[in-house]
């Protein structure tokens, strides 16, 4: 979320003064005291919003507005006037300038011109990112969200599996997604071009098969839950395989396929041949850095569907949403951000907001789970990824009420 405000006063008094009005609002201050000592920070890449003071000895307001501009005619710039220089900003604005306000002005009215502009940022970078995804023409880059060193590889196995012609499989928990990952393999890949179907494998017939092999001719059928295919179309797609069909075929599941293959689920043939280019999907508590770039993703694609606004997502919201396990992985918290965009997220759980103590707590819990979790609940293990001393990890242990053998699966 953009929260940044570069905020340019001369007046050491005056700056401090609105650098914390800024601050107990939750805002980041950027304070500079001439333009100067602002132009290093005044780019396209600025995730913020510049208040300046107009009158400044040397370059005043007017030419940090004119470089503003000429660096990025989308940054807001907000001015604030003396009584005099109401008429000067009036022609501000018509250069460019977001919004003028009179010295002294309210905090009240300061703050709501910085959330109009800090609101329009926001949408103006993302229509940026989201442009330079759709020119880099990277499906992988524009339809697999994520920031974590697990969600960058996931992107790299699939660019690298979708370069290969031949059949695919990936796998995960219920809820990641791999009807979508195995889309992007077919968008990467040189069939992109060619239809992409989809089937359920749970009651799929060899005729219906047969039907959507020669349908995706050229392209890719991808098979959901391929555990659940019947044996005697397990064996036709085999012999199909076998037999040099043109589609490529993908196959998904959230499955032990070795336990299926034991227990005669699925053909052992089968099973070797797809697994030769396998993909797995992480689950969301190996990567909970993600959760909150998949939330905001969610959100506005949710409020963009209904027409709406994007809510405000607060740092009490972030934190819930860490201090969450998620076995319903990326599925659960699409659900999630529906109800959070439409506001029928009214949770029983809700107490008004959480000081920071509270929420670094939760978010301190939540990874120290993750952790055991990771390690299927050997302590040693967890404090070694976590870095901390044994002693420092028991003890963190023991205020939250965790005990390590909680989290060993059996």
């Amino acid at each position: 979320m953009t929260r940044t405000v570069l905020l340019v006063d001369d007046d050491a008094a005056v700056r401090d003064a609105l650098a914390q009005t800024l601050e107990l609002a939750g805002l980041e201050a950027i304070p500079a005291g001439s333009f100067l000592a602002a132009k290093d920070h005044i780019a396209p890449a600025l995730d913020g919003v510049i208040l300046s003071d107009i009158r400044m000895p040397g370059r005043d307001g007017f030419h940090l507005l004119d470089y503003a501009k000429a660096q990025d005619a989308d940054l807001p710039v907000v001015l604030l006037t003396g009584q005099g220089d109401i008429p000067m900003a009036v022609d501000a604005m018509g250069k460019g300038a977001f919004a003028f306000l009179e010295k002294p002005c309210a905090p009240s009215d300061l703050l709501a011109v910085l959330e109009r502009a800090l609101k329009l940022r926001g949408v103006v970078l993302e229509n940026r990112r989201l442009r330079r995804m759709i020119e880099t023409g990277d499906p992988a880059a524009r339809m697999i969200f994520g920031t974590s060193d697990l969600a960058d590889a996931l992107r790299a196995r699939v660019r690298l599996v979708a370069r290969q012609d031949s059949e695919a499989l990936v796998t995960g928990a219920p809820g990641t997604g791999t009807s979508k990952v195995a889309e992007v393999i077919h968008l990467c890949s040189g069939r992109s071009k060619a239809a992409f179907i989809k089937l359920a494998g749970a009651g799929l017939t060899a005729e219906r098969l047969n039907e959507a092999l020669t349908a995706a001719a050229g392209g890719s059928l991808f098979i959901d839950q391929i555990t659940l295919l019947p044996a005697q179309t397990q064996l036709g797609l085999l012999e199909a395989l076998e037999a040099g069909a043109q589609t490529r075929l993908i196959a998904g599941s959230n499955h032990d396929l070795p336990q299926a293959v034991s227990d005669g689920n699925l053909s052992a043939d089968l099973y070797y041949r797809l697994d030769v280019l396998p993909v797995r999907i992480p689950a969301l508590f190996e990567r909970p850095e993600d959760i909150p770039v998949l939330f905001r993703h969610y959100v506005a694609q949710a409020s963009e569907q209904a027409g709406l606004s994007p809510p405000d997502i607060t740092p009490d919201v972030i934190a819930g949403l860490m201090a969450r396990d998620w076995p319903g992985n990326a599925r659960a918290l699409m659900s999630e951000a529906m109800r959070f965009a439409l506001g029928l997220d009214h949770s029983p759980e809700d107490r008004g907001p959480m000081g920071l103590a509270e929420q670094m707590a939760q978010v301190e819990q939540s990874l120290l789970e993750q952790a055991l979790r990771r390690a299927n609940g050997q302590a040693s293990a967890a404090a070694q990824a976590l870095k901390l001393p044994r002693k420092t990890l028991y003890d963190k242990l023991a205020r939250y009420g965790l005990k390590p053998e909680q989290f060993r699966q059996q």
